[in-house]
């Protein structure tokens, strides 16, 4: 079972996580990932003593601590990890875990803020790109949906509605390998920029 919760760190100082937890069918925890890319103004302020008059505005915000582990999470034989949130918009965190070995992309997320919105259906179509960019299956669990599986080449395999109780089920595969994308990132969006802008500076020389 893969589930999110918050996990508290005692201190000196104490700290607090935004975390997703792998517990096995004997009860234990497998393995702990802590969110990374925290929402600013919702999970912490930035510039906290800089922007000291923001904090009374914000004080239901909770202060989070930002994870420094690329956590890929063992279960049997295979081995997955977890996007929390919007960290799955990333292209280059998601490469991070399939570079560490990462054989199938999952993600949770609590969208009910976004009500009856455009945003939710944004956000389940941004995750399909990951999988197609890692060339791995990827599981998405929304508190208020759309949850759903997308295969390596972006088609939805499985999708619930959005504020809908229900159960869905389906095949994934644990998969190797690495697609070009994977291994360079956006090397080649780069390149292609400054052949653009070199082409653009030689024709304004002429």
């Amino acid at each position: 079972m893969l589930f999110g919760s918050d996990q508290y760190e005692p201190g000196p100082p104490a700290r607090f996580f935004n975390s997703a937890f792998l517990v096995g069918p004997d009860g234990q925890t497998r393995a702990v990932y802590r969110k990374m890319h925290l929402v600013p103004f919702g999970e912490f302020i930035p510039l906290k003593r800089l922007l000291f008059f923001v904090t009374p505005l914000v004080e239901s915000v909770s202060d989070f601590s930002p994870g420094e582990d690329y956590v890929v999470m063992p279960l049997g034989g295979s081995r997955l990890s977890t996007a929390i949130c919007y960290e799955v918009v990333y292209p280059d965190l998601i490469a991070a875990f399939v570079g560490r070995g990462s054989q199938l992309l999952t993600t949770i997320t609590n969208d009910a803020w976004y009500g009856h919105s455009s945003a939710p259906h944004q956000h389940f179509w941004m995750a399909t790109l990951r999988a197609v960019e890692q060339g791995r299956y990827l599981v998405r669990s929304a508190n208020t949906g759309i949850s759903g599986i997308v295969d390596p080449y972006g088609r939805v395999v499985v999708k619930t509605p959005i504020f809908e109780q229900t159960v869905a089920v389906g095949d994934v595969r644990y998969l190797d390998g690495r697609t070009i994308y994977s291994r360079t990132g956006d090397a080649f969006a780069y390149a292609c920029l400054a052949v653009t802008l070199m082409a653009w500076w030689a024709s304004r020389r002429r």
